[in-house]
């Protein structure tokens, strides 16, 4: 078996068993994406030298016996947390020669647990997209299929991690930016619970829904990376002082005597017919595992996207006026005078979905708008994490997919913007609620698609989705044994 191919835990017990080394496997990594990674376009930056002096410094952590579980493990995270010394982009003109002064806290964190970074990741402009289609750096493609896009915003976290280019990645989850892309290619996408994961240094889309999260070849390696990046981080006022529990302890312990909610509305309108029955399988399965599976509605579901569209476009629209020319970032010349220098700066740096979430935004916030929209949205925000907390109050987990879809051909809906913002429909409502969500990759479509299927929790409670996605993607294993996969 290919060493690229192994899991985090799988690695990490023959890096301290001393069956093979840090170097080795950082260089098995660096090969995948020398190979591989000019036809997937997940990295916007690769990090060779920084790389192998880390996997150097993590041996001596391993020889001396002073290492973690993820020591030596090779990591690369989304272009949009902030690496010091390292650029950082967001996929954008605006910042293609921006190299931040400090690191985001859960890029520190993982530092200090011996991971080995190998790279900056692609990604939609600014996280704004749900294809991967927007980037400056171009597109990134699906490594299940390089036709189709990978899904976005996270696109590039996706794709090196189901192409073997790295063990795990960070992605930044706005309104299902992990978990869309995890569905389309075929791998584990952690959301956590907003204010779980400090987001200092993460560069802000919409800054009370933005949540940094693991993006995994399994479930337990997302527990194993969510139990390093989560707590309390003084640099961050939205990060929670709540005790989390150890999330890796007891993720085996099955679903036994859980309550399992199944939302009517995510299994109508335009849901295609296979992603339906894995669901439906789904419901089967943890039925036979001693859950309660009930079927349920979220009334409000259906004003999810609005809401979710006008209160981040609003944000947005607040949070990149700082890209104005003057203080870092991309210059625009010949500029008449300082108005002249923003109106250019900003027209030529930044890319057309940008533009029109900006104008959106800005729209939005705008006098005699602010009331019939903005406010809106808020309001219909408090309603839907008040439906939520209603069901959390009688269910453990709520079932659905990960995405109406399997992955798309790319510029299949780059001219219909609408379209594309529809296919976020059941995971923007977790963002607004602030709740934590998992994608875990269950079955394929007739023509080898990966189909993921989303489990939803009540806030701080990630330890009873990681052991609901455990099930099922034991579960998908047997499975596959049995067909002689």
């Amino acid at each position: 078996m290919e060493l690229t191919s192994l899991s985090i835990k799988e690695l990490s017990k023959k890096l301290h068993n001393k069956d093979i080394s840090v170097l080795d496997v950082t260089k098995s990594y660096l090969d995948n994406i020398a190979k591989k990674d000019s036809e997937i376009n997940a990295f916007i930056t690769v990090t060779r030298e920084k790389a192998i002096e880390d996997a150097r410094q993590a041996q001596i952590q391993i020889n001396e016996g002073t290492s973690s579980t993820l020591t030596g493990i090779p990591m690369a995270v989304k272009d949009n947390m902030c690496t010091k010394g390292i650029m950082t982009t967001c996929a954008s003109k605006i910042l293609s020669n921006f190299i931040p002064p400090y690191t985001s806290t859960a890029v520190s964190k993982l530092y200090d647990s011996g991971a080995v970074l190998l790279g900056k990741l692609n990604m939609d402009e600014f996280a704004m997209g749900s294809s991967c289609e927007s980037s400056y750096f171009g597109p990134v493609k699906n490594p299940r299929d390089t036709t189709r896009v990978p899904g976005g915003s996270s696109g590039g976290s996706a794709a090196a991690v189901a192409s073997d280019e790295a063990c795990f990645t960070l992605g930044s989850d706005t309104g299902g930016s992990i978990r869309q892309p995890a569905s389309f290619c075929g791998i584990v996408g952690l959301k956590p619970t907003y204010g779980a994961v400090s987001r200092y240094g993460l560069v802000a889309f919409a800054s009370s829904l933005d949540q940094i999260g693991p993006i995994c070849k399994t479930v337990e390696d997302c527990a194993l990376v969510f139990d390093v990046i989560k707590g309390k981080d003084p640099m961050d006022s939205t990060s929670s002082s709540r005790k989390q529990e150890n999330c890796s302890e007891g993720i085996d312990s099955g679903v036994k005597g859980m309550k399992i909610a199944i939302p009517r509305q995510y299994l109508m309108g335009g849901i295609d017919s296979e992603v339906k029955a894995s669901v439906l399988k789904a419901i089967k399965v943890y039925e036979s595992m001693g859950a309660i599976c009930e079927e349920i509605d979220i009334e409000l579901s259906e004003y999810a996207i609005a809401a979710y569209y006008i209160v981040s476009s609003a944000e947005a629209s607040s949070n990149l006026a700082r890209y104005d020319g003057i203080k870092y970032g991309y210059r625009a010349e010949d500029a008449v005078d300082l108005s002249d220098l923003y109106r250019k700066t900003r027209s030529e740096g930044f890319g057309a979905e940008v533009k029109r979430r900006i104008m959106l935004g800005t729209y939005a916030l705008s006098s005699g708008y602010y009331d019939a929209y903005y406010k809106k949205a808020l309001q219909t925000r408090t309603l839907i994490k008040n439906e939520f907390d209603r069901i959390f109050d009688k269910y453990n987990l709520i079932l659905g997919p990960s995405a109406p879809t399997p992955a798309y051909k790319l510029g299949e809906k780059t001219d219909n913007p609408l379209e594309m913002y529809l296919g976020d429909i059941y995971t923007v409502a977790v963002n607004i609620a602030g709740l934590p969500a998992i994608s875990i990759p269950y079955e394929n479509t007739t023509n080898g698609l990966p189909i993921g299927l989303q489990l939803i929790g009540k806030a701080f409670d990630e330890k009873t989705i990681l052991r609901g996605g455990y099930v099922l993607e034991n579960d998908k294993r047997t499975t596959e044994v049995q067909d002689g996969v």
